[in-house]
């Protein structure tokens, strides 16, 4: 065969290859990038064969052709998927080695094992120091804002200033310091109300600057009282929420159902761990997440949560770790699964979550504790505390769930999850109804016998 031809034995091949790749791979995979780059080669050559310049568009000779090409992991993974089909067919197959793309700066890693091993440190020394970097630079942020908030406040308490001068400020910070954002006149107003709300609480001001400035904008707007804002910066603090999860714990009235509905417990649990244990759990979990319809199964939960894990272990709390789906526990000849196996780095123990998609019943507790048991015999390490139990269920009786935990000698809860956010408007009445149903006893245990006498002689 000559140039002139336009039929050369390497493009026949090239043909042959193509067509095996198109045929033994499915529609849509990763080899498409394989068949684009055959199309092109196949084009290029014809055009440029046929009139006799015997070059490629690409610049490359007819003579160097034969060169291999550079194919991406995935593309040398479905040419070899396309070598091992046609062996399995008894077609004979020539053995090429396609190189793999250099490094950058032209040079391939020679990195070993024991070199990765401390390669990762230096990376974790720069993280780490990044994250203070991070940190310092948000708590002068913060300090400033306080700073300003108090200045700001001080004048106008004082009727040095009115409105109009916090106006005339904002637009010479504009003109004297013309990159600067985040000094107009509302966000001014916004640093003296930061500083009106929280000054002189001790409690709460050392919690400010470990938080960004959106999640004390974020609390600061939402929260109505003292005890809502200072639960809110704690648990941003210990949990580690980004703002859009702080925002949805607001939608979620996390604070009401803290006060309203708290984890109830077995007194096994408390005796272990304290009020730790029972601040570690909720009585209720938001799985709004999941989209999961109203008549779903066992199993659209079960792969719900997997599919959202890294959501779930938000819900859950930052010390979860997730360890296994239907972990395999065997006892006498039995096998079992456990649904979801957790730990809890606070606790130092093994957490076994069992789903149940409808209401709570007194039986589900004997197998919850069933699979505790065999988890401390088994799998528990000797330093580890023992396993804890969570029935998930759809919905619960609370009088069910405390006469049947208060029997149990294993440290487990029952707690339901919600697949629709609460109604945030509700759950604000009951909060309100709670504390005027609680008053009299506050009043009751914070007054002194000199009051609580001189109330007496006034009746």
């Amino acid at each position: 065969m000559t140039a002139a031809s336009g039929r050369l034995p390497g493009l026949r091949r090239a043909k042959r290859f193509k067509r095996s790749v198109f045929l033994n791979q499915p529609f849509g995979c990763a080899g498409d990038g394989v068949l684009e780059g055959l199309f092109h080669w196949e084009s290029s050559y014809k055009t440029n064969v046929s009139s006799g310049t015997g070059q490629f568009k690409n610049g490359f000779s007819a003579s160097q052709k034969k060169r291999p090409l550079r194919l991406g992991v995935c593309q040398q993974r479905d040419a070899r998927s396309a070598q091992e089909q046609r062996r399995k067919r008894g077609e004979r197959v020539k053995k090429t080695v396609v190189p793999s793309k250099p490094a950058a700066g032209g040079k391939r890693s020679l990195v070993t094992t024991s070199q990765e091993s401390a390669f990762s440190e230096v990376v974790s020394l720069i993280s780490a120091a990044r994250q203070r970097a991070y940190q310092a630079v948000n708590t002068e942020l913060v300090g400033l804002y306080w700073q300003l908030g108090g200045y700001i406040s001080g004048k106008l308490a004082a009727a040095e200033w009115g409105e109009g001068v916090v106006d005339s400020l904002a637009l010479h910070l504009a003109r004297v310091l013309p990159g600067q954002r985040g000094f107009t006149r509302r966000n001014l107003f916004r640093m003296r109300q930061f500083f009106d709300t929280y000054q002189g609480d001790e409690k709460v001001t050392p919690l400010l600057t470990q938080l960004p400035w959106t999640h004390n904008l974020i609390i600061l707007t939402q929260a109505k009282q003292a005890e809502e804002r200072e639960f809110y910066l704690r648990m941003a603090v210990r949990q580690r929420w980004g703002s859009r999860e702080l925002e949805r714990q607001f939608r979620l009235g996390a604070f009401e159902q803290a006060v309203l509905t708290p984890a109830k417990v077995s007194a096994a649990l408390t005796l272990l761990h304290g009020e730790a244990g029972a601040q570690a759990f909720k009585d209720a979990y938001a799985l709004e997440f999941l989209d999961l319809p109203a008549s779903h199964t066992e199993a659209d939960l079960h792969q719900g949560l997997l599919a959202a894990l890294r959501t779930f272990l938000i819900e859950l709390g930052r010390d979860f770790c997730f360890v296994g789906s239907e972990f395999p526990l065997q006892v006498g000849g039995r096998d079992f699964a456990l649904d979801l196996l957790f730990f809890h780095r606070g606790l130092n123990c093994l957490v076994a979550i069992e789903l149940k998609v409808d209401r709570f019943e007194p039986e589900h507790l004997g197998k919850l504790n069933f699979y505790l048991e065999a988890l401390d015999r088994d799998v528990k390490k000797p330093h580890e505390n023992p396993a804890i139990g969570l029935l998930l269920c759809a919905s619960k009786d609370v009088e069910v769930v405390e006469y049947a935990l208060s029997r149990t000698l294993s440290p487990a809860l029952v707690a339901q999850y919600q697949t629709q956010l609460p109604d945030k408007q509700m759950l604000a009445a009951k909060l309100h109804e709670f504390y005027a149903l609680s008053a009299p006893e506050v009043e009751a245990s914070v007054m002194t016998p000199r009051r609580q006498e001189a109330k007496n002689n006034a009746k």
